[in-house]
């Protein structure tokens, strides 16, 4: 039986918001994305409202493409449902494994799951990656399951990820699309944001004083506004950026995927959907 519009209304309104924000999706905006000259290096791209969902720009979103350590997203995302903070992870052999970006894991180290986040997400520690893996989930492969689970539930049906780094290319993609929806959940979550949000931590380390991470973002306390999230770039992939940027209440989303240049490329974004916006 078809409701009328009051009744409509009124059933949405009383829908769980868990189940409301299960699937954060993108909304086209009411008429055709404006071209206004942007050019970018980018094979695919997108601009988004932050909290609408609404597209502003896009190029090739829902192409699928390797996405390279903007995996990593997904990996944060899925081990902090896992593990809170203070969570202790004994770093596993399998850690030291895993070239060519690593912090230096020891085998059997026992480390609180908060200072791992910062590797992963500032240092994009590969090793990071696989200790949070086989912490939060058991086992390698067990989390990346957990990882397609979560895009799934989430409704990113252009993503599918083989290992919680995104070091290997080969079945390991997105879109600009579903990685533009993605950042907005990620972006809910508070330990998420305060992390992505840092320039540089100074985290104290047993045996040798403090380890020092500093963001790959180069936005971050560079680009007025910038609060994250996170760089990706392998030969194949090539330079990939899901970056965001508040400023004076508007909040954006840009994603730049097979870039030669992902930093110019996601500021000419930023700047536009700020001058409209704004």
């Amino acid at each position: 039986m078809r409701l009328p519009p009051l009744a409509l209304l009124v059933a949405l309104l009383l829908v769980p918001a868990a189940a409301a924000d299960r699937r954060l999706e993108l909304v086209h905006s009411t008429g055709p994305l404006p071209a206004h000259g942007i050019k970018l290096t980018a094979r695919s791209a997108i601009l988004v409202d932050g909290p609408s969902g609404t597209v502003l720009w896009g190029k090739r979103m829902r192409v699928r493409r390797p996405i390279a350590s903007t995996t990593k997203i997904m990996t944060a995302l899925v081990a902090m449902e896992r593990l809170g903070p203070h969570s202790i992870v004994t770093v596993d052999r399998s850690v030291r494994r895993v070239p060519p970006i690593v912090e230096g894991l020891r085998p059997g180290e026992r480390v609180e799951a908060w200072k791992l986040f910062y590797g992963l997400l500032l240092y994009s520690g590969n090793d990071d990656a696989l200790a949070l893996a086989i912490g939060a989930g058991g086992t390698r492969s067990r989390f990346v399951e957990l990882m397609n689970e979560k895009a799934q539930g989430l409704g990113l049906s252009d993503s599918h990820f083989r290992s919680p780094s995104g070091l290997l290319d080969r079945d390991n993609y997105s879109t600009a699309w579903d990685l533009a929806a993605l950042a907005r959940y990620a972006m809910r979550n508070p330990r998420f944001r305060a992390v992505v949000r840092t320039r540089v931590k100074h985290v104290p380390w047993p045996g040798i004083g403090e380890k020092i991470y500093v963001n790959k973002n180069h936005l971050i306390g560079s680009y007025p506004g910038a609060n994250g999230i996170k760089t990706g770039w392998t030969t194949i992939a090539k330079h990939c950026l899901v970056a965001s940027a508040r400023r004076n209440g508007v909040s954006l989303i840009a994603v730049v995927l097979g870039a030669d240049d992902s930093y110019a490329d996601v500021e000419k974004l930023l700047d536009f959907g700020f001058s409209t916006r704004g």
